[in-house]
């Protein structure tokens, strides 16, 4: 790749037809089999009653923990280089994180890289990252100017074209990195369609607008919104988001909800609130399908339903079968539909009132809990916005109380989390202007990590009591960010060299996903066997 000019640079007005994204070389996708997989379905009660009931359960989908297997990426990060990016040296540090990026970066990954002032430019096309791309890539972030005012609306647009327009699609996701530091000067980045591109937007210092960052990541589908308070160091939270990025290993993964109408049981079903993703219902059959995107090595997307049950005309108990779990995903551009869970319970004329009381069970009961937290921190946003500072502290005080009431000993570690969490956004809404100058920020990001179930970056509480939704791979790269802030000129580790660590440190992790899957069908098989041979008894 040869070094950008000045004069080679593209103002973006409108959707510009660039078709010029090098091709990258091909990736090793490696074993496709179980690398999301769905869990056994957990429940509230352990029973149901033969009269009119409603049963919650949980369905939870896991991506394998080994990124051995991962799409190649394409990375377009818009930056903000306008004429505020000046104040406490935000481009000197805007630079360096970008260094760390593409320095994480491998020949199977592109990158382009767009920015705006008062105007949006690409300033080079999707280039597969070699050593020496690195080097070019490096040296064109290093001449960035700052001057201007702040058009997210053209940096979006330019990104998307980017994206649009590229030549070179199989197996490859397309995501977008977007940081600002100010507010809107020119255009309307609400505006912008984002189609089904996720966009991680950044939010850098206390005059950014975070609303509106929060809105365009939160429109995207798996996007989230991180805060960078003032005076901290990019490198952290981009580094957080690459280590999820580095590791997709499933994309347009779905999970659909059928209900067994035919059996009479069910009668409606509904999706909890609190899974923030697309969700469509057919109106003919009930299917209830949602979509969750892509899948980082290590996440899960846990679903809540509530089923409604009609009056049973049995007398005696019986198993219920109320509903089917399926989900699929594509890997290198092939669909790969997994194995239905069944969604049943025991219905008898003495149901238990009581909740359940097994592993499962609690389990549940401490994913409904962090919902209630997370809607109680959106409560108190909204209170603390309308300058209702002293509802907003009370709202998040009654949520910590809340949380004593969780009796999980295997899980204390997900309660300390929000508690820590709670402890923290109360601190930020001691005054109004602490409040409005990194408050609304955090309180924000902490909805979209809890609403999407993924990290989501949001300053000063980056401890490791607070790490909800953390992947293997962003503890990782935590540490190297750490460390490349003392020193930028020390070795820093590709995303090939630290699958290699990974590898070496739990050599079964490569193949642990297909294990499970070989041994899934050996159980079933057995079963299918037992039933066999007990109905000819």
């Amino acid at each position: 790749m040869s070094p950008v000019l000045e004069s080679d640079i593209e103002v973006i007005t409108a959707t510009i037809p660039f078709n010029d994204d090098e091709k990258p070389p091909t990736s090793d996708a490696g074993s496709t089999k179980g690398l999301v997989s769905i869990k056994p379905v957990k429940y509230f009660k352990e029973d149901a009653a033969l009269v009119a009931d409603t049963v919650t359960a949980e369905v939870e989908i896991n991506a394998a923990s080994s990124a051995t297997s991962r799409e190649g990426l394409d990375l377009v990060v818009v930056l903000d280089i306008s004429e505020s990016m000046e104040e406490d040296d935000r481009i000197g540090k805007m630079k360096k994180a970008m260094h760390f990026v593409i320095m994480k970066l491998t020949p199977v990954d592109r990158l382009s890289i767009c920015a705006f002032s008062n105007v949006a430019a690409r300033y080079s096309p999707l280039f597969s990252v070699t050593p020496a791309g690195q080097n070019n890539l490096m040296a064109l972030v290093d001449n960035f100017a700052a001057g201007g005012g702040t058009n997210i609306e053209g940096g979006l647009i330019c990104a998307l074209a980017v994206i649009s327009n590229r030549v070179h699609t199989k197996g490859r996701t397309a995501n977008i990195f977007l940081m600002s530091d100010g507010q809107e000067s020119t255009g309307n980045a609400r505006q912008v369609d984002l189609g089904d591109v996720p966009v991680y937007t950044f939010g850098f210092g206390k005059d950014t607008d975070h609303q509106l960052l929060s809105d365009i990541a939160k429109k995207s589908p798996g996007g989230t919104f991180s805060s960078v308070p003032d005076g901290t160091n990019l490198s952290l939270p981009f580094s957080q988001l690459l280590g999820g990025l580095l590791t997709i290993i499933a994309q347009d993964v779905k999970l659909t909800i059928t209900p067994k109408t035919d059996d009479g049981d069910v009668d409606t079903i509904v999706v909890a609130p609190g899974t923030d993703y697309t969700q469509t219902t057919d109106a003919d059959t009930g299917v209830i399908t949602i979509k969750f995107g892509t899948l980082f090595a290590g996440e899960g997307r846990r679903v809540i339903i509530n089923l409604d049950l009609k009056d049973s005309a049995a007398d005696s108990e019986y198993d219920a079968a109320l509903a089917e779990a399926q989900h699929s995903y594509t890997v290198q551009g092939k669909l790969q539909n997994q194995t239905p869970q069944d969604i049943q319970i025991l219905r008898t004329p003495n149901p238990t009132e009581a909740p359940g009381t097994s592993i499962k069970a609690r389990h549940l009961q401490a994913e409904l809990a962090r919902r209630q937290h997370a809607e109680a921190i959106g409560q108190a946003r909204v209170l603390a916005d309308a300058k209702e500072l002293d509802d907003a502290r009370y709202k998040l005080t009654d949520a910590q109380n809340s949380l004593d009431d969780i009796m999980l000993n295997d899980g204390q570690k997900l309660v300390s989390a929000l508690r820590a969490e709670l402890l923290q956004l109360l601190k930020l809404m001691e005054t109004q202007d602490l409040y409005e100058a990194t408050g609304r920020a955090y309180a924000l990001a902490a909805e979209a990590s809890h609403g999407r179930q993924r990290y989501a970056y949001r300053g000063s509480d980056d401890t490791d009591d607070i790490r909800l939704f953390s992947t293997p791979r962003m503890d990782t790269y935590r540490k190297q960010a750490h460390d490349f802030e003392k020193d930028s000129t020390a070795p820093l580790p590709s995303a090939d060299e630290d699958v290699k660590q990974e590898t070496a440190a739990n050599p079964l992790a490569s193949i642990a996903a297909e294990l499970a899957v070989y041994l899934q069908n050996a159980i079933q098989a057995l079963q299918a066997i037992e039933k066999i041979v007990s109905t000819s008894t």
